[in-house]
């Protein structure tokens, strides 16, 4: 059996580790939750919290009453680096429904909800089609209904897909376009229909503004109040009041969108627009270029 980076065993390394994240975030762990979640003996379970407490001494103390183990005072992770991340991406999945209370290592959970934001309509057979054809490299016709214009009725267009990408709130398909004769995003909703067109006429490695990485440059809004920006340079966890974000190209319009940077010098409360692009003239420049 293979061993994790302690030089224990994987399974009992990771049991391990869920002891501590229960003492850690929750307070507490007995028996049960390990067993109840691993479905190991009662034993082994017993076994592990022994371990436990040889390998991170004075990490927890256990109450006879409540048949309990609870963090100690002096508890010092021992297996894990906390990670706020972690644990809130835990608490998301299981407020939008997408895991159960037990498919995670959450059990006390405090009130929680999320905002709920509309999903997009994906044809299950469309996805499937295109999956197949960035693994075979070939290409497909999707009936695309675009916001173009001059295209105001579904068009059946081919392209060679080889990504897929997300913007936080859309996927799109990522691929050459046979039409404009350039690596575009197409979004996985508006493709009603598609269907196999052969071989690629374009690979992966020629996407050049997918393959480029961009660093931009965030910093606080100029406009607030010195205490503000430093609050927002403690948010975004910045050096010296910047933060570097590598992007790929592609993914540039919507990092400007989802920020809000697009309209940051025509909003009059400063507030709503807590962090700007610090190297705004080479942002621009990428921007162009990604959008050429």
């Amino acid at each position: 059996m293979s061993e994790g980076s302690s030089g224990l065993r994987w399974g009992v390394e990771r049991r391990l580790r869920f002891i501590e994240f229960r003492l850690y975030w929750e307070g507490g762990i007995n028996r049960g939750d390990i067993i109840g979640f691993f479905g190991v003996s009662v034993p082994q379970a017993s076994k592990d919290l022994s371990q436990y407490q040889e390998l991170a001494p004075g990490n927890m103390a256990y109450d006879k009453s409540e048949k309990r183990y609870f963090a100690a005072e002096t508890f010092q992770p021992r297996f894990l680096t906390p990670q706020p991340d972690q644990y809130l991406s835990q608490l998301r999945q299981i407020a939008e429904k997408d895991k159960t209370v037990e498919e995670t290592w959450l059990s006390n959970l405090p009130n929680v909800d999320c905002l709920p934001i509309p999903h997009r309509r994906i044809d299950p057979e469309v996805l499937r089609t295109i999956l197949s054809a960035v693994r075979n490299r070939s290409a497909i016709e999707i009936h695309y209904q675009s916001m173009n214009p001059n295209r105001p009725d579904p068009v059946w267009r081919e392209i060679s897909p080889h990504a897929l990408a997300s913007d936080g709130f859309r996927w799109h398909v990522r691929a050459y376009c046979h039409i404009d004769r350039k690596f575009k995003d197409f979004l996985l909703s508006r493709c009603l229909d598609c269907r196999p067109a052969g071989k690629a006429k374009a690979a992966a490695r020629d996407d050049q503004m997918w393959h480029t990485i961009f660093t931009v440059q965030l910093m606080p809004n100029p406009a607030l109040s010195k205490s503000q920006q430093a609050i927002i340079a403690s948010d975004y966890a910045m050096d010296n009041h910047v933060i570097d974000i590598p992007i790929r190209k592609s993914f540039l319009y919507y990092f400007k969108k989802r920020l809000r940077l697009d309209i940051a010098d025509k909003v009059d409360n400063p507030e709503e627009i807590p962090v700007v692009v610090a190297n705004s003239t080479e942002f621009e420049k990428a921007l162009q270029e990604a959008s050429s």
